[in-house]
């Protein structure tokens, strides 16, 4: 047998074999399932080169991410050939075949010098890649949009690419690009009815973390005060809403603290998505950790279906985690992970989640006292400590206490269907003289008690208060009067009675020195040397 008759049995027998492997790829790609295609398109391609006695098929597609860029997604090479980037800029590197391909034409090249003289940087990178002959086809779907492009190539040798061959190429060229199209159509089917899924459960979560919100009730509807000291809480309100900052809220309990938090949010641009509220001292120790990161189905005993943690809910919205000095030693760590990177894992999954939200924490706690006896984590503290607000007592504006009464008084006389007209001088007197451990919150029920008592049009109060203000050392004990007193007087010592100033007691005290010089008016606070002006 000559050797012309041995390459045209050897070229017959090629052409059999694709075309009864060209069969198989139209048939076995018509009603592929989507999670199959990926591989079956590399072992067509091992196929083809088998059959066809090439070295290299690569098949790449445009980047979704990085515009202009080529991913290569499938391949098959014969061992020893020259490495292929996974990512690639046609334009840079093949700008001739580029245009070519994104016109949507085929390029078939028997050896390089068959290119144009204008294809010198195509020719460059060709031989770097090691390739002698090629056929470049272009993937195309939905009436010719390009997304890609498939390369059959020889780098042992020239091959002449006859017409039928390079017809039957681009059948397998076809098949690839359909079903690489109906696998994309069908992922993004499939992702949007997820996030339809996961946008109708985050709805019911929300829908039932914000009926749990308002069966709290907040304290009062808004706040209410002029005191110099409320003043400068709601002038740091406004400096920090409209930022993403992290806030640590501080203050007695009853102070009002979750309404400072509602206020920050609601100034903010994230007030049109919830605010999450988690109560950490309400939660048990074995729960709070689903509360605020979800779990899964059978994640512990007794977890039936899935459930999405409060920080999932409060995604692109504030979450307030309300007394976070009650929250496990354990769980910190995970709360520092969530600040910092914004990430977690829901109980019983090991896939991490992201999200985007603000946190504002609220303690009536101190927590460096509760960082020393080792029940807080003083990384997480720094972290939190990005903007503090400190909410003052109620005894420290005593201003603001005919105006809280007014407003409650309005509020309970509406809601119970009586008319209080007037507030009696004593009583009043009464409400501004008490020292109000509790603070707003005690003083709203105080008033709801003497709305429910009082009889007539003047408001009754339903106790009698310890409203005396001489100092009570009845067996060796102060009253809360003279504690405070020698407090401030003990501060204004060590500062020299500096009273602004970064180093001057209003500082330390965390008062505004306005408020802390009508402090010590009421308290006869003094400076002993009399011919000296207080600072």
């Amino acid at each position: 047998m000559t050797e012309a008759e041995s390459e045209l049995r050897k070229e017959l027998e090629a052409q059999t074999c694709f075309e009864a492997m060209l069969a198989e790829i139209s048939s076995g790609f018509i009603n592929m399932p989507a999670d199959k295609v990926d591989q079956a398109i590399k072992v067509a391609q091992r196929h083809v080169c088998e059959c066809l006695d090439l070295d290299r098929s690569t098949l790449w597609q445009l980047s979704s991410e990085d515009p202009g860029a080529f991913l290569l997604t499938h391949m098959h090479q014969i061992p020893g050939s020259t490495p292929v980037s996974d990512r690639i800029r046609p334009k840079e590197y093949f700008p001739w075949s580029a245009e070519k391909i994104s016109s949507g034409e085929s390029i078939i090249i028997s050896k390089l010098s068959d290119f144009p003289p204008e294809a010198t940087r195509d020719v460059e990178s060709f031989y770097r890649y090691g390739t002698k002959s090629t056929v470049l086809v272009p993937l195309l779907v939905g009436g010719g949009n390009v997304f890609g492009a498939i390369s059959f190539a020889t780098m042992r040798q020239e091959r002449n690419w006859s017409e039928p061959l390079v017809k039957r190429l681009n059948l397998v060229a076809q098949v690839f690009a359909n079903a690489l199209a109906r696998k994309k159509a069908k992922e993004e089917l499939h992702h949007a009815f997820s996030e339809i899924e996961r946008l109708k459960e985050q709805l019911e979560a929300e829908n039932v973390y914000l009926r749990e919100d308002i069966k709290m009730e907040l304290n009062f509807d808004e706040i209410i005060g002029q005191s110099d000291a409320l003043r400068y809480v709601m002038f740091r309100v406004e400096q920090v809403a409209v930022t993403d900052a992290t806030v640590l809220i501080q203050g007695e309990t009853g102070t009002g603290k979750g309404v400072i938090a509602h206020a920050i949010h609601g100034r903010s641009q994230r007030k049109d998505r919830p605010l999450i509220t988690v109560n950490c001292a309400a939660l048990p120790a074995n729960l709070i950790e689903s509360e605020l990161f979800g779990r899964e189905k059978g994640a512990f005993t007794g977890s039936h279906a899935r459930q999405m943690g409060r920080f999932e809910v409060a995604d692109r919205g504030t979450i307030l985690l309300d007394e976070i000095g009650e929250m496990p030693l354990e769980l910190q760590s995970k709360l520092l992970r969530v600040i910092q990177d914004g990430e977690f894992e829901r109980l019983g999954s090991p896939h991490t989640m992201k999200v985007d939200v603000r946190i504002i924490v609220s303690t009536s706690r101190n927590l460096r006292e509760e960082i020393n006896k080792g029940r807080f984590r003083e990384d997480l503290y720094y972290r939190l400590n990005v903007f503090p607000i400190t909410i003052p007592p109620l005894r420290q504006r005593p201003d603001d206490v005919p105006l809280l009464v007014d407003h409650f008084v309005k509020k309970f006389s509406r809601k119970m269907g009586k008319e209080i007209k007037t507030i009696p001088r004593d009583v009043m007197k009464a409400l501004e003289d008490y020292m109000w451990p509790g603070n707003v919150r005690e003083l709203e029920h105080v008033i709801e008690r003497a709305i429910i008592t009082t009889q007539g049009s003047a408001l009754r109060l339903a106790e009698k208060f310890d409203i005396s203000k001489t100092p009570d050392r009845t067996d060796g004990l102060l009253s809360i009067t003279d504690v405070e007193r020698d407090h401030i007087l003990k501060i204004l010592k060590k500062t020299d009675w500096r009273i602004e100033g970064n180093k001057g007691a209003a500082s330390l005290l965390e008062l505004n020195p306005s408020t802390l010089r009508s402090r010590m008016q009421k308290l006869g606070i003094a400076r002993p040397d009399q011919n000296s002006s207080v600072n």
